[in-house]
């Protein structure tokens, strides 16, 4: 079997930009421009992606990240932004994924950018404050991952620093917000007994 080549891409490519204008020509697909752009970035996220599951870990982030881009390339509206920011987020937990104890780091950011995600998709839905009080939250949530999937007791302090800035913002508040509120109220309460009965086995 003959090892991978760029010209292999290359004329994958130049077969892929002369069917979508083929078919467009006779009226089959309109917007061929964003079709083409959006699959050769994917193509190039795939690509990247080969080398992650080859061993080199670094690969993950460039293939989320144009795989991200592809999809706010094709998707309409704030969507675009969610497709970007949790490529990058997701890139980071494969990052992680791959080697838990010695790339612990990539939860931190691999959970930033998942909430950010997360924001961007709500921020027509719901008001400022309360997509401020969701980010908060959503970095709170990270660095108690960081705690319980590692041994770095530390981050249960930014954990709390940023709960309570979370559930500051989310006082008073209606909508969206209570349901998260609820949710992670629930959390805390399954880990506090399963932590109680763990220990007492």
């Amino acid at each position: 079997m003959k090892r991978f080549d760029y010209r292999i891409m290359l004329g994958v490519m130049l077969i892929l930009a002369g069917a979508l204008a083929l078919a467009q020509t006779m009226g089959y697909l309109e917007n061929v421009s964003n079709i083409f752009w959006g699959a050769m970035f994917l193509l190039a996220g795939a690509a990247f992606l080969y080398v992650y599951a080859a061993g080199q870990w670094w690969g993950a982030i460039p293939g989320m990240t144009l795989i991200g881009i592809a999809g706010a390339i094709w998707l309409p509206g704030t969507w675009g932004g969610v497709s970007v920011l949790g490529g990058i987020g997701l890139a980071f937990w494969l990052v992680y994924l791959g080697a838990p104890q010695a790339r612990w780091w990539a939860i931190i950011p691999g959970g930033v950018m998942i909430t950010l995600a997360v924001v961007s998709g709500l921020t027509d839905i719901v008001g400022g404050e309360e997509t401020g009080a969701i980010f908060f939250l959503g970095l709170a949530l990270t660095f108690i991952l960081v705690a319980l999937l590692t041994s770095m007791k530390w981050a249960w302090w930014p954990a709390a620093a940023l709960g309570l800035l979370g559930v500051m913002l989310s006082l008073s508040m209606g909508g969206i917000i209570n349901y998260i509120w609820a949710v992670v109220l629930i959390g805390a309460g399954i880990y506090l007994i399963f932590r109680f009965y763990r220990q007492s086995v």
